[in-house]
């Protein structure tokens, strides 16, 4: 990658390693290139213009916030659009081959994944954000009215406080693990589905610990080593 000193603030300060840091993080990516980062996850699935514009401005204001708040420990956009929309997107394809109504909760949901994602790509859901974090619960507001999203919500309670119930519960790996999956399970409407985005190592603390849930075979995420997704129904 080629930097131009027109991406610093003075052509005349001498650039150090942070400053170089800081700039590659505040750029962004053409749509072209978002899409063709993104064809593994599709699997033969196309895009509209519409879902690579919001998937577009989605990105830009993850950079920029960012650089504010932790949303990410993943710096470039050449990696996150994979790691975070690829990955979510690949979980949407799988759970809505087409475009379904039914109510989704995001558990955890962080910088917004997997639930934006899966609201882009299936505009008929319902979805609530289950987020702690005030600062991160703000930039999740800011990321649904910008890209005009409706049907969203955001809740800034612990999971285990929710009243809100769903049809589909989304969870990515996350810390005390075994807890928050009694929690999400608790979440889930009468023949709701789980679906996990986790590592290897934990597909058999899950079906252990949630033992009445019909459990599909686990589906390997593209260019990942070790995740997973795993859906369970009641």
């Amino acid at each position: 990658m080629i930097l131009l000193l027109s991406h610093f603030p003075s052509p005349n300060v001498e650039l150090n390693l942070a400053q170089v840091r800081i700039a590659i993080s505040r750029m962004t990516l053409p749509e072209d290139r978002i899409a063709e980062l993104l064809v593994p996850f599709l699997e033969g699935s196309a895009l509209s213009n519409a879902q690579l514009e919001s998937l577009h401005a989605y990105l830009d204001l993850l950079l920029k916030w960012n650089s504010k708040i932790n949303l990410t420990a993943v710096r470039n956009p050449e990696e996150i659009v994979p790691r975070h929309f690829g990955e979510s997107l690949f979980v949407a394809r799988q759970l809505f081959p087409r475009p379904i109504a039914e109510s989704v909760i995001d558990v955890g949901s962080g910088a917004g994944f997997p639930g934006l994602p899966l609201r882009i790509w299936n505009d008929a859901a319902d979805l609530t954000l289950i987020e702690s974090s005030q600062k991160k619960a703000v930039f999740l507001r800011e990321v649904v009215r910008t890209l005009g999203l409706d049907r969203v919500s955001i809740e800034t309670a612990r999971a285990e406080k929710a009243a809100v119930r769903a049809e589909l519960v989304t969870l990515r790996a996350v810390e005390r693990f075994d807890q928050i999956l009694q929690t999400a399970h608790g979440l889930l409407k009468p023949s709701g589905r789980l679906a996990l985005l986790i590592g290897e190592s934990q597909v058999k603390i899950a079906q252990s610990a949630l033992p009445d849930l019909d459990w599909q075979s686990p589906v390997s995420i593209p260019l990942s080593q070790n995740r997973t997704l795993l859906i369970g129904a009641r």
